[in-house]
């Protein structure tokens, strides 16, 4: 399953790294593609986890989803 996440506060490649290692320290995610460039992050996952799962993550590592 794919999901994109509108990610907001991400200001540097630093923040890219943050928030790609917070999603894809989320058990049943197997690939997380954060852009600076478009303020997003395109994660690919397994249907068990959810919205709450991904918004707790990018919280927990300082950032914000839209």
């Amino acid at each position: 399953m794919k999901t994109t996440l509108k990610i907001e506060g991400m200001s540097c490649e630093h923040c890219v790294h943050h928030v790609t290692e917070a999603l894809t320290g989320i058990a049943g995610v197997s690939s997380a593609k954060v852009s600076l460039k478009t303020n997003s992050a395109e994660v690919e996952h397994e249907d068990s986890v959810t919205p709450e799962a991904f918004k707790a993550a990018v919280e927990e590592a300082g950032y914000e989803v839209a």
